[in-house]
């Protein structure tokens, strides 16, 4: 089971059946989804489709996580996910996607960031990578506050940057871990 974070403004807990309306409501919205290569060609197989990354078996510690504005009444604002690229690998990606009232407000990033703890100080990942479409500056600029680092061109997808992150040296995942069971 994957775990529950919660940031200062938004709660992220593992993607389940009861994510699927919102996920869909999300990547109907034309702007959403201008980035990306979809792998479907109608409602139908879009919704067979976001069924079968909520009902695929990660390997442990990996997965898709829903983020929602924390309070009251929480809204859906999105996913992140760090799974197996393209759920083959060997690759670890970490990626995001937000609705467009999420845009513009840090959300990505907050998000991404406890993702990418676990990642390496969990998980024992050893590198994160994430591809990305050239054109879509907003989330290179979540890739890079989060560490990661233009590392070279896609070859399978031409319009893509693959960044990347290595993970801390053990000493240092030691010493943040410490810091944190110290408070």
């Amino acid at each position: 089971m994957l775990p529950i974070f919660a940031t200062e403004r938004l709660i992220l807990r593992p993607r389940t059946m009861r994510d699927l309306a919102a996920s869909i409501a999300m990547d109907d919205d034309p702007l959403v989804i201008r980035f990306i290569e979809v792998p479907w060609s109608d409602a139908a197989s879009h919704t067979a489709f976001v069924m079968a990354r909520i009902a695929h078996r990660y390997p442990p510690g990996l997965g898709y996580w829903s983020v929602f504005e924390g309070g009251d009444r929480p809204a859906f604002l999105g996913w992140i996910l760090l799974t197996p690229l393209d759920l083959v690998g060997p690759e670890i990606e970490i990626g995001w996607r937000l609705t467009r009232a999420a845009w513009g407000k840090g959300y990505g990033t907050e998000a991404a960031a406890p993702v990418l703890r676990h990642g390496f100080e969990t998980v024992g990942l050893d590198r994160v990578i994430a591809d990305i479409d050239r054109a879509n500056s907003a989330s290179r600029r979540v890739a890079e506050k989060l560490g990661l680092r233009p590392i070279v061109e896609d070859q399978k997808r031409p319009r893509a940057v693959r960044y990347g992150l290595t993970a801390p040296p053990i000493s240092s995942r030691v010493r943040s871990a410490h810091r944190v069971a110290s408070r």
